[in-house]
């Protein structure tokens, strides 16, 4: 923006904005209260309500409570937002009042201006573009809406493409044996194919968990206004802007059963970030399974070969290191930590309002994103190019002492505890202590310990 200012007025006095800026005084004031992170509200938030906004006014206009022109020009310039037009128009701070009121007002602000430039109609922020509307209604309906429509169009198709890499991979591995582990220690032997498949397992569990979540995201309180009962706001004007943004989404948007719920409890966005959490706790046990199966080269597992994507040192060459699980743990960490962050905020709702509601909708979008995109990351640069070494897994698997359990119901666990504590002594195979220590033959014990059988 340019260095040159104009002179806006609002309920407190005067005060200098940005020439070229479509908001006006409340939002000026508010960039000036709030220098705090710099972190904005995210575009995902801001579209939302944007088309929020434009279902209100056509809602509005169909009741007769707004003129056609002027709702069709504050729906036009509202929908330009929402297809991510005038993104710079919104500075103000994520830490701001707890009801979001500057953001809103931001966004009405922008909407009187555009709608003015261009359809040349006077619109009022709050009179028009704010009709049967409160902040306390808008921004909840808004963090809804922006979750649900990340959760439909972002994370769930991320989860589908990184399940469709793992089962993918996974028939690949269907005839490799290897040495099942617990505690990290030798156990009885697992196929890639079954040891990948409790990760797919999980995904499923998560979408699931995910989809139900995201079927109460879709409620929304608009119409509640100021504390739930709905003053100044057309009982009407709800049902037929749900329909709308509907319409606009292809989402089933409907009213919120219970408003005074919807606007002083948050309980469905923390139910979405549990979800979240719970991926995330997903998505990091895949992460590090996927370091511990590639570590190595030569004195780790080395079960599995990740791409190799980078340096992996500035003093070592030719190390490689796990860059996308590391990454993927990364986002990992901090979901969970919005976790707990949104938890302290959806119970800090007080009577009627919550208020902290642009953390929860910044961190319940954020959460979102981060992880689709670490879905995405981990499908294309670590699952789809893992390479499996079977010889590596062969030696492994020939030496599990763990192997002497298929034993226990012939010879006992005594017996086969002392088998396995000097086949690990010895470093020698299962089969060639058993052979000497019992009287099975070698063709019954080949049978007994075959690890295809085992598995």
């Amino acid at each position: 923006m340019s260095l040159k200012f104009r002179v806006e007025q609002d309920s407190f006095g005067e005060l200098l904005v940005p020439l070229d800026a479509l908001y006006g005084a409340q939002t000026q004031r508010a960039v000036q209260n709030f220098a705090i992170s710099g972190l904005l509200m995210p575009p995902e938030f801001i579209q939302a309500m944007a088309l929020i906004k434009a279902a209100a006014a056509e809602a509005n206009a169909a009741l007769g409570h707004l003129p056609a022109k002027r709702a069709k020009a504050i729906a036009r310039a509202a929908n330009a937002i929402a297809a991510g037009e005038y993104a710079d128009q919104f500075p103000v701070d994520v830490f701001q009042t707890g009801s979001g009121t500057s953001t809103n007002m931001n966004l009405n602000e922008v909407l009187s201006a555009l709608a003015k430039r261009q359809s040349g109609v006077t619109v009022h922020p709050n009179d028009d573009v704010n009709h049967g509307q409160s902040s306390n209604d808008v921004v909840p309906s808004s963090s809804l809406l922006a979750s649900a429509l990340v959760l439909q169009r972002v994370l769930l198709p991320s989860l589908k493409q990184l399940r469709a890499s793992i089962a993918k991979k996974a028939r690949q591995g269907r005839g490799l044996i290897k040495t099942g582990r617990t505690h990290l220690m030798d156990a009885m032997p697992v196929t890639v194919e079954q040891e990948w498949s409790a990760w797919l397992a999980q995904l499923d569990s998560a979408t699931a968990r995910l989809q139900d979540t995201g079927k109460r995201l879709l409620a929304l309180p608009l119409g509640g206004t100021a504390v739930g009962t709905g003053v100044n706001a057309d009982p009407k004007m709800t049902v037929l802007a749900c329909r709308y943004l509907g319409k606009a989404t292809g989402l089933k948007i409907q009213p919120a059963g219970n408003k005074f719920e919807s606007m002083a409890a948050q309980d469905h966005l923390v139910e979405l970030s549990g979800q979240c959490n719970a991926l995330a706790v997903t998505l990091m046990k895949i992460a590090n399974d996927l370091r511990w199966m590639n570590s190595g080269p030569l004195s780790g597992l080395a079960e599995a070969e990740l791409p190799a994507l980078q340096p992996g040192s500035s003093i070592m060459p030719g190390k490689v290191n796990p860059v996308i699980p590391e990454a993927v743990a990364m986002v990992c960490a901090q979901v969970m930590g919005n976790h707990a962050a949104i938890s302290i905020a959806g119970q800090s709702g007080s009577f009627q309002l919550n208020t902290m509601m642009p953390v929860i909708a910044y961190n319940s979008i954020q959460n979102l994103n981060l992880l689709a995109s670490a879905c995405g990351h981990l499908a294309e640069k670590a699952i789809d190019g893992v390479k499996f070494n079977k010889a590596r897994m062969q030696d492994g698997l020939a030496r599990n002492p763990i192997l002497v359990t298929a034993l226990n119901p012939v010879i006992g666990y005594e017996k086969a505890a002392l088998i396995a504590k000097r086949a690990y002594a010895e470093k020698r195979p299962i089969i060639d202590v058993a052979k000497e220590m019992t009287d099975l033959s070698l063709t019954e014990l080949e049978a007994l310990l075959n690890p295809g059988r085992l598995c």
